[in-house]
């Protein structure tokens, strides 16, 4: 298991995300391999975000995958934009938004 992590700061519709990057995360004996992708909120610290309710994200994903999006940036950015459309997290912001009485 490697731990070392490639870190990058982004900025998403006003919330600082990082996303913390291991490629070569697990290696199996026959050559293949698992990467490990974080994803946190900065600040505000633990803001919710389409691809998680609780601001923190881990996942486990073939690097291949990564790739064909032209790195974690760019993987994370497209994974947060198409959930971003859901209805799901369109009712969510909303409601974050709407001032409660009580």
């Amino acid at each position: 298991m490697n731990t070392d992590y490639a870190i990058i700061h982004k900025n998403w519709n006003g919330i600082e995300i990082e996303i913390r990057w291991s490629r070569d995360y697990l290696a199996y004996e026959d050559g293949r391999g698992m990467a490990h992708l974080e994803v946190e909120s900065i600040s505000p610290a633990r803001a919710p975000l389409p691809i998680t309710e609780t601001g923190y994200r881990s996942h486990f994903i073939h690097p291949s995958e990564v790739d064909n999006f032209g790195g974690p940036e760019s993987y994370v950015e497209a994974w947060i934009e198409e959930l971003s459309r859901k209805a799901a997290w369109r009712k969510s912001e909303a409601a974050s938004r709407q001032l409660a009485l009580f």
